[in-house]
């Protein structure tokens, strides 16, 4: 049995310090502006999770993301110390984690409503939604990006680094997992030492499989997230496509 005090979010808020804000492990720097649909979530100036944009006014991530302070959506950034005249900084106008979340791991999915539309470029683009919920293959390989940590003792990483990770079985991942992994509405990867995945600070940051938005990032092992034993794992978002396409429809925060 694993004890909730072995597991932890990808990211929990740290006092907005220096160098202890929230990377990929392993992987590598992504090509700048490659991944146009990224966002950082700030706050305070510093980076905290990651975002997907997938409307000019819609941006996705993780419910544990959420945090009292105003937050800010950085869109079309690589490096997220400088200033960088492709960055567009907006603010959240309004939060919509999904109702069935209740801090833990289930349900782990908020969209961000931006005050104003992003406006889409070479360097912002919203990534494609997957038409309808399904099995993603095991074995199949999928990317990974994020500021996050570059290892479990490591510092964050101030350019986007990605790497390509394999889909694990859902029945492997809750032998491993338990209760704490859901079959109906997560994911998960393989996590290989020498590819690397995700660690803290890539919370609510893209998996992304044949060019689709399929997964979240969620969560991996408490203080040791390049421990291969431990599959990372996504909140699957094929599964709330549904509740995403109800709330974007302006219908509010519907089940």
């Amino acid at each position: 049995m694993i004890h909730a005090c072995c597991v932890v979010f990808l990211f929990q808020l740290l006092p907005i310090t220096g160098a202890s804000e929230s990377g990929i492990v392993g992987g590598k720097v992504a090509k700048p502006h490659s991944r146009p649909y990224m966002a950082s979530l700030q706050f305070g100036g510093y980076h905290s999770c990651g975002g997907v944009l997938i409307r000019q006014d819609f941006v996705v991530t993780a419910a544990h993301c959420k945090y009292p302070q105003p937050m800010t959506v950085v869109l079309g950034a690589h490096d997220i110390r400088k200033k960088e005249k492709s960055q567009q900084w907006i603010q959240v106008a309004e939060y919509f984690p999904h109702p069935k979340y209740t801090g833990q791991f289930d349900y782990d999915i908020m969209l961000l409503q931006l005050k104003q539309n992003a406006t889409l470029n070479g360097y912002v683009k919203a990534i494609g939604l997957p038409k309808k919920d399904g099995k993603i293959p095991a074995n199949t390989t999928c990317a990974v990006a994020g500021w996050g940590k570059t290892g479990a003792e490591m510092p964050s990483s101030n350019v986007l680094r990605e790497t390509m990770v394999t889909m694990q079985f859902g029945f492997e991942c809750k032998n491993i997992w338990k209760n704490y992994f859901q079959t109906d509405h997560m994911v998960c990867t393989k996590f290989d030492r020498k590819k690397g995945g995700v660690c803290e600070g890539d919370s609510g940051g893209p998996l992304v499989c044949n060019s689709k938005l399929q997964g979240i990032t969620a969560f991996t092992l408490k203080g040791d997230c390049n421990n291969p034993k431990y599959p990372n794992v996504f909140t699957k978002v094929p599964f709330f496509l549904p509740w995403i396409k109800k709330v974007m429809q302006g219908s509010g925060n519907v089940e």
